[in-house]
C-alpha cells in the first residue's frame, strides 16, 4: 500500500471512529458493537504508530490524555462570562418578565427555556472547526485554561465536520457528570478504601481540574452547549442559532423550548420540576432567556448580569434536625461565623451535620433555643443552612440562644460597625485564627501561589517559626526540614515556592496582602489606576473611591490600612525582601497613556488576523479608556472592523454614536 493510500485509510478510519462518537455520546443512538469500534480504534492506532507523519492531535486515539501533569494558565475571556441572577419562585419571576416588558414596551417576545445543568461552566473557542481552547468561568473576565482536559471529553468535537461555522466563534456551555458515571467512581472508591464524593456537581469540577487529562478521561464526564458567540450569528434567533450549532456536530439539549407568554414558562417550569428525578444528569433549575439576539442588545446587562436572562432555581430539599450546639468560628479578617452543630441528617446526597448561622440578625430572627429542632437545606443544594425553627416540637424551659460579646478564641470584646450584620474582634496583631487566616490567604493560588496548605501553616506558627506573612521570606530549608513530616527535598520545594512568589505582580499582592473588602477585581483596579503603593497611599479617600468598581466602603479601608503602622512596617519588610509594589509596563502591549480617559469604546467585526481584534481592545484599556461589550447610551465610539455586528452597528446609529475604523482609533491614540 503506497503512502497516498495509506493516509486515505487512516482519514477514513478517523471519520467512522468521529461519527461513532458522535452517534453514541450526542445522539445517544450506537450503530456499531464495541468490538467494532475497538477493532477500528486498534487500526488507526496501529498505522498512526507506524506512520507518525500522518499524526493529527484531533484523531479520535488522543481522547485517552495523558499523564503529564499541567498547571493551568488563565487566559482573558473574549467575551465576559457572566452570572445569571437567581430566583426561587413565581413573584420575582413575573417581576423579571415586568420589567422585560417596561424596557421594551410594545415590542413582541418570546423565552426560550432551558435545563440549568448542575456542572461547571464552560467556554470552546474553534478556529476553522477545530477547538483551540477551553476556559473555565473563573472570575469572569479570566479562566483557566483546561483545553487538554476537555479534549478528553467525547461528546465535544474536536474538529468539526464541513459546515456554515464561521472562521472563529465561541460556543459555552455546562460541563457535568452522569449519573452512571458517579456511581462508576464512588464503586471504585469504595473497593480501594477512599472516601466518597459527595455529588455530581463536585466530581465533575474536580474532574475538570485534575493535573493528569489521562484522569480525566477516565471521569466519564459529558457536556452540553447552550450559548453560541460570533461577531455575526447565523440568526437573531437564540433557539435556532441552537439548532444550528447541533448540525455542526455540538451536543444541544433536546429537552429545550420557545415560551410566548410568563404563563408557557411556568409550564416548563413545573414539569421539569417533576420530571427531573428520571434524567441521567442533575439539574437545579430553568434558565429563562430572551429569544431575540437583537432584543438582547437592547436590554443590556447590569455590573454582574445580563438583564435579557434569569436562573429559577428548585425548591431544595430539606430536613428537620435537632440542634446540638454552636461554634463561633474567626476568620481571617476577624469577622465571627456562627456554625450550628446539628444531628446527621441525610439531605440531597450528602450527610449534613454543621450549617450556617450566618450572624446575630439571622440568629435573633429565627428565635433560636438551645435543643430546638430546625430545617435545613442545601442553599444551591451545597451550602447547608438552617431555614426556620419547628415551634411545636421547643422543650419547655428551653433557653434562648444569646450572640457571644468576647472573641471565642483571644477574649477581646467583638465590634460590630454600624450598617454591618457581622461582629468582628479587632484584636488583629495576636488573635491566632485571623494570623493563620491572613497567611493561609497571602499563599493561596490567586494570591502569591505558595507551595503551602494549612496544616503548614497552623505548624509553622505553632513552633514560632512564623507570626506575620513576611516572616515566610525568612524561612530556611534547615528550618522547614527539622519540621514533622517535612523532608529535605519537600522543605527545597518550599523555599523554592517562596522564592518564585516575589515575581508575582503587584495586583495580586495587594490581594494577597487582605486589605479587607479588597478583592481579585479591585485590587486589579486600584493598581490600574494607581500604578504603585505610595501613589495609592498618597491619595485622598476621594481619588480611591473614583477607582473603577471601587465605591466609598472599599475606599475607606485601604485609605485606612495604608496608615496603620503596623502595616506600613509589614510592607516595608516585604518590599525588602523583593515583593512588588509597583506595576509592571509591558513594552510589548503597546504605548500607555491617558488619551482615551472618560470614553467607553466597543470594538465589533473581522480584523486582519483573530488576535488584532484583542490588541485592539487592549489598547483602549492601555490608553485610559473603558472597553464594553455592548453598545448603550454611555458608548462614545465604535470600532468596527469587517462585518461588523449588525445589532451592534444599528442600536449606535440610532444611540448617534460615531463608528469609526481601526485607522481612525489608532489615530486617535498616536496622535
Amino acid at each position: 500500500m503506497d503512502k497516498s493510500n495509506i493516509l486515505s485509510k487512516i482519514e477514513d478510519l478517523r471519520k467512522f471512529l468521529n461519527q461513532c462518537n458522535y452517534d453514541y455520546y450526542v445522539l445517544n443512538d450506537s450503530k456499531v458493537s464495541d468490538y467494532e469500534f475497538d477493532t477500528k480504534l486498534r487500526e488507526l492506532q496501529d498505522l498512526e504508530t507506524a506512520y507518525p507523519e500522518y499524526d493529527d492531535p484531533d484523531s479520535p486515539t488522543h481522547r485517552v490524555g495523558n499523564d503529564i501533569n499541567q498547571e493551568f494558565q488563565q487566559v482573558a475571556h473574549k467575551y465576559p462570562m457572566l452570572s445569571l441572577a437567581n430566583t426561587y419562585n413565581e413573584g420575582e419571576l413575573r417581576d423579571f418578565d415586568s420589567r422585560i416588558r417596561k424596557l421594551i414596551p410594545g415590542e413582541k417576545y418570546s423565552y426560550v427555556c432551558e435545563l440549568k445543568f448542575d456542572g461547571t461552566s464552560i467556554s470552546l473557542t474553534y478556529n476553522n472547526g477545530r477547538l483551540v481552547r477551553a476556559l473555565t468561568r473563573g472570575d469572569g473576565k479570566k479562566g483557566d485554561d483546561v483545553t487538554q482536559n476537555v479534549r478528553t471529553i467525547k461528546s465535544v468535537p474536536l474538529k468539526l465536520n464541513e459546515g456554515d461555522y464561521p472562521e472563529e466563534f465561541e460556543i459555552r456551555g455546562e460541563i457535568l457528570m452522569p449519573h452512571s458515571s458517579f456511581d462508576k467512581l464512588n464503586q471504585e472508591r469504595l473497593e480501594i478504601g477512599e472516601p466518597l464524593l459527595a455529588n455530581c456537581r463536585n466530581a465533575a469540577a474536580g474532574a475538570l481540574k485534575t493535573q493528569n487529562s489521562s484522569v480525566a478521561a477516565k471521569r466519564g464526564l459529558d457536556c452540553y452547549l447552550y450559548y453560541l458567540l460570533m461577531d455575526q450569528l447565523p440568526t437573531d434567533s437564540h433557539f435556532q442559532n441552537m439548532q444550528i450549532a447541533r448540525r455542526w456536530g455540538f451536543k444541544v439539549s433536546e429537552n429545550t423550548a420557545k415560551a410566548n407568554s410568563i404563563d408557557e414558562v411556568f409550564d416548563f417550569i413545573n414539569y421539569w420540576d417533576k420530571e427531573r428525578k428520571n434524567l441521567p444528569y442533575d439539574i437545579d433549575g430553568i434558565v429563562i432567556k430572551i429569544d431575540s439576539m437583537s432584543l438582547r442588545d437592547r436590554l443590556g446587562f447590569t455590573a454582574k448580569t445580563p438583564r435579557w436572562a434569569i436562573a429559577y432555581k428548585f425548591k431544595a430539599e430539606e430536613a428537620a434536625v435537632k440542634l446540638l450546639s454552636i461554634d463561633y468560628q474567626v476568620g481571617r479578617t476577624g469577622i465571627i461565623t456562627p456554625v450550628a452543630n446539628l444531628e446527621p441528617a441525610h439531605l440531597a446526597g450528602t450527610i449534613v451535620k454543621r450549617a450556617s448561622l450566618y450572624n446575630s440578625d439571622f440568629i435573633a430572627s429565627l428565635d433560636l433555643h438551645e435543643g430546638d429542632t430546625v430545617y435545613v437545606e442545601k442553599g444551591g443544594e451545597i451550602i447547608p443552612k438552617v431555614t426556620r425553627v419547628e415551634l411545636s416540637k421547643r422543650e419547655p424551659g428551653a433557653k434562648p440562644i444569646h450572640y457571644i460579646t468576647k472573641c471565642p478564641i483571644c477574649g477581646t470584646d467583638l465590634v460590630r460597625n454600624a450598617g454591618e450584620a457581622g461582629h468582628y474582634c479587632p484584636n488583629y496583631t495576636t488573635c491566632p485564627p485571623q494570623i493563620t487566616g491572613k497567611i493561609l490567604h497571602f499563599v493561596t493560588r490567586k494570591a502569591m501561589n505558595i507551595n503551602c496548605g494549612e496544616a503548614t501553616i497552623e505548624l509553622l506558627y505553632k513552633d514560632n517559626l512564623i507570626h506575620d506573612v513576611a516572616d515566610l521570606y525568612t524561612l530556611t530549608v534547615e528550618q522547614m526540614s527539622r519540621l514533622e513530616r517535612f523532608a529535605q527535598k519537600s522543605a527545597e520545594n518550599f523555599v523554592q515556592s517562596v522564592e518564585k512568589s516575589k515575581q508575582v505582580p503587584f495586583e495580586r499582592v495587594l490581594y494577597a496582602v487582605g486589605i479587607r473588602y479588597v478583592g481579585e477585581g479591585a485590587a486589579r483596579n486600584l493598581v490600574k489606576k494607581f500604578k504603585t503603593l505610595d501613589a495609592m497611599k498618597n491619595a485622598t479617600l476621594e481619588e480611591l473611591a473614583d477607582a473603577e468598581d471601587i465605591g466609598e466602603i472599599i475606599a475607606n479601608s485601604v485609605y485606612q490600612w495604608l496608615r496603620n503602622p503596623v502595616n506600613i512596617q509589614l510592607v516595608d519588610r516585604l518590599r525588602s525582601y523583593g515583593l512588588k509594589f509597583e506595576a509592571e509596563v509591558n513594552a510589548d502591549e503597546g504605548p500607555q497613556s491617558n488619551k482615551l480617559e472618560g470614553l467607553s469604546l466597543i470594538v465589533t467585526g473581522s480584523f486582519a488576523t483573530p488576535q488584532r481584534r484583542t490588541e485592539l481592545e487592549k489598547m483602549v484599556e492601555q490608553n485610559g479608556g473603558k472597553l464594553q461589550s455592548s453598545v448603550n447610551s454611555k458608548t462614545n465610539f465604535v470600532v468596527a472592523g469587517d462585518k461588523p455586528g449588525a445589532s451592534k452597528v444599528k442600536k449606535a446609529e440610532e444611540l448617534g454614536i460615531k463608528i469609526i475604523s481601526e485607522a481612525e482609533f489608532l489615530g486617535m491614540i498616536n496622535e
